[in-house]
C-alpha cells in the first residue's frame, strides 16, 4: 500500500509544526484543561447519568470489578463516581466512562485544543487512526482533541482494558510526533515491544495482588 502523506504541506513541514505548535506535554495538558473550567476538576459533563435503580448484570460487574482492579494498580488515588473513574498515568489525567444500561464503556484522555489545527494535522490523525493506532483512536469533540479507548462492557477483559488504558496514554504521549499507541506500527521499529512489556508488568501485578 502507498504511504499516504498530507498533500498540502511538505511532511517535514507539518512535522515542524506539530512539535512547535501543539501541546504534548503534561503542563501543556493543564494548560488546555485551565482553558476549559467545565473540564478542568473531574470531566463530570463527559459521564453518563446513571440511573440509581438500575440493576447491572452479572457479567457486566465483573467487568467493573475486573476495571477498578486495573485503575487501582496503577493510580491508588483514582477518584471513583458511581461507575465512572478520574486516574492518573504518570501525571496525565484519564478518564473511564461506562454507561451499563448501553453496555458499554470508554477511556478518553485530552490532548490539545482543536481550534486552529489545520487541515493538514486533521488528515494526520486520519492517517494514524488508519495504521499506528491499533484499538485505541485519536478523536475531535468539544474543542479538543482527544485519545480514546471504546469497547462493549460484557466482555471486556482484563487485558482488554489494560490494553486500552495504555494504548489511549501513549496516543497521548505520542501525539505530534509518531501518533501511535504503542501496540502496532506497521513501520517496525520497538513501541510495540515496549508497551507489551508494560502491558504483562501490569498483569503479573494484578495477579501478585491477588495472591496476597
Amino acid at each position: 500500500m502507498p504511504r499516504l502523506t498530507p498533500r498540502r504541506l511538505p511532511v517535514v513541514a507539518l512535522a515542524v509544526w506539530l512539535v512547535l505548535a501543539l501541546p504534548t506535554t503534561t503542563a501543556a495538558q493543564d494548560e488546555e484543561l485551565a482553558a476549559r473550567p467545565e473540564l478542568s476538576d473531574d470531566f463530570s459533563d463527559l459521564a453518563e447519568p446513571e440511573e440509581e435503580t438500575a440493576e447491572v448484570a452479572p457479567e457486566m460487574q465483573e467487568s467493573l470489578d475486573r476495571m477498578s482492579e486495573v485503575i487501582l494498580a496503577l493510580d491508588g488515588d483514582a477518584e471513583r463516581t458511581g461507575n465512572n473513574w478520574q486516574l492518573t498515568i504518570e501525571e496525565r489525567v484519564m478518564l473511564v466512562v461506562t454507561d451499563v444500561s448501553a453496555g458499554r464503556m470508554r477511556i478518553i484522555t485530552p490532548i490539545a485544543a482543536a481550534e486552529g489545527l489545520p487541515a493538514e494535522a486533521l488528515e494526520r490523525l486520519m492517517q494514524a487512526n488508519f495504521d499506528t493506532t491499533l484499538d485505541a483512536r485519536y478523536a475531535v469533540g468539544q474543542g479538543l482533541v482527544w485519545g480514546t479507548f471504546i469497547h462493549p462492557l460484557d466482555s471486556l477483559t482484563t487485558r482488554d482494558f489494560a490494553s486500552g488504558l495504555l494504548q489511549t496514554h501513549t496516543l497521548a504521549v505520542t501525539f505530534g510526533t509518531t501518533f501511535s499507541s504503542g501496540a502496532l506500527n506497521y513501520g517496525g521499529g520497538d513501541s510495540g515491544a515496549i508497551i507489551e512489556n508494560q502491558l504483562e508488568a501490569l498483569l503479573e501485578e494484578l495477579e501478585k495482588r491477588k495472591t496476597t
